[in-house]
């Protein structure tokens, strides 16, 4: 027992000493001023969306990208995956009203999915780059010229990864910790990462990549679910970077209901064991920089969720009056640093991003014992899911994330 208790600490601490690093330099590099570079040229781009019954957002989105500035020739596909709804019909009216935005029905096909369908957008398109926005994003004018600019003058750069913030954080409190997490885990860890060892992660949207790269690279997994972190891994395998644009943000909707979240973060994680899984069997995962990405799914994905566990255990042990072992270091302070280190990583987020309030304090506060402790639910869900459908070897099907309407008080 002491044994497991001493390997326990020891993880705990490497896995502290980590994150911390991490948000040091990602405070760091977003307080530094980088100059805004110039192309003498701006390379084609191809704005792939895919889409599937997004009749409820999609305006918005398309509004959106009318409103980009860029000075390049821009394409902008709206990949309709079926839709039954009236996802079609508004595609259409733009179509008409913009000459650059297009309407694409995608023919069925299996697996279903978002990777196949950017692999159709890509096989019908012809662009240098393309960059990749979910249907319920609303990108700032600026967003993608500014992604352009820093993969043009970057050395080495497969594309670059943009700022995903939430537009319905006020809806309510499950909103409200979303947005603070994406705070945290979309952008400070992102921009510590790039900082320390110059690793970038695609974030699913407002990501800009070569095209030449993906087609190097033999195009999207259909069978990932989290086709982003399957394909940040095998990009930088190729000693190929990603740069981190804090500067480029785009907005989306994030699920107000706790079932729906739920839904959504299963299909991520199942997707990320899919990804660890497929690392186990392929060595290029653990070369050179590569490592320190597959080494923090591992972290992320396994050790993180152990060691919640863990320290849940002995503060519930600490309260009932159990008398835990005796070791160097007290197994309630397990507990107690996994607390800071989390809710300091928050703090510094909200204090960089300039949205400090009262409520989101609060919130910081307290989502250690409320909204972390969803992903042990949430990542047994998905270990038993993935087990499952591995046993019976069938495909995960893909769960598209539901949709809202705007309101207005918004």
């Amino acid at each position: 027992m002491t044994s497991l208790l001493l390997i326990v600490m020891i993880f705990f601490w490497l896995l502290l000493i980590f994150y911390s690093v991490l948000t040091v330099a990602g405070v760091w590099y977003r307080l530094q001023k980088r100059p805004i570079p110039e192309l003498e040229h701006y390379p084609s781009v191809a704005l792939l969306i895919p889409a599937h019954n997004e009749g409820v957002v999609i305006a918005d989105t398309l509004r959106a990208m009318a409103r980009l500035e860029y000075p390049g020739k821009l394409d902008v596909y709206l990949l309709n995956d079926n839709s039954a709804d009236e996802t079609g019909d508004i595609a259409d009216e733009f179509a008409k009203v913009f000459s650059h935005i297009h309407h694409i029905k995608v023919p069925p096909g299996e697996p279903k999915g978002k990777s196949r369908v950017l692999n159709y957008g890509l096989s019908i398109s012809d662009s240098d780059y393309f960059i990749v926005y979910d249907a319920d994003n609303e990108p700032e004018p600026d967003a993608l010229i500014r992604l352009v600019e820093r993969a043009e003058t970057t050395e080495n750069a497969a594309g670059a990864v943009g700022y995903v913030k939430t537009k319905n954080a006020s809806a309510n409190t499950l909103t409200r910790m979303i947005a603070l997490e994406f705070q945290v885990f979309q952008l400070l860890m992102q921009c510590g990462r790039w900082a320390v060892f110059k690793l970038g992660s695609l974030a699913g949207t407002n990501m800009l990549l070569k095209r030449s790269v993906l087609e190097e690279a033999g195009g999207y997994d259909p069978y990932a679910l989290a086709e982003d972190a399957e394909l940040t891994i095998r990009i930088s395998a190729k000693g190929l970077k990603l740069p981190v644009v804090p500067e480029s943000k785009t907005w989306e909707q994030e699920p107000e209901r706790l079932k729906i979240f739920i839904k959504q973060r299963t299909r991520w994680l199942i997707g990320n064991l899919y990804l660890l899984e497929k690392s186990f069997h392929d060595l290029s995962h653990w070369r050179g920089r590569t490592f320190i990405l597959s080494i923090q799914h591992v972290l992320t994905y396994l050790v993180f969720i152990l060691l919640l566990l863990f320290s849940d255990g002995f503060f519930i042990a600490s309260l009932f009056g159990v008398t835990l072992p005796k070791m160097a270091a007290p197994l309630l302070l397990l507990w107690f640093m996994s607390y800071i280190v989390y809710t300091m990583q928050l703090l510094s987020a909200v204090v960089v991003d300039r949205n400090v309030s009262f409520a989101n304090i609060l919130y910081v506060l307290i989502m250690y014992f409320t909204y972390a402790q969803i992903f042990i639910v949430m990542l047994v869900r998905s270990f038993f899911i993935y087990v499952k459908n591995r046993i019976r070897k069938t495909d995960i099907a893909w769960d598209k994330t539901a949709r809202f309407k705007k309101k207005d008080s918004a």
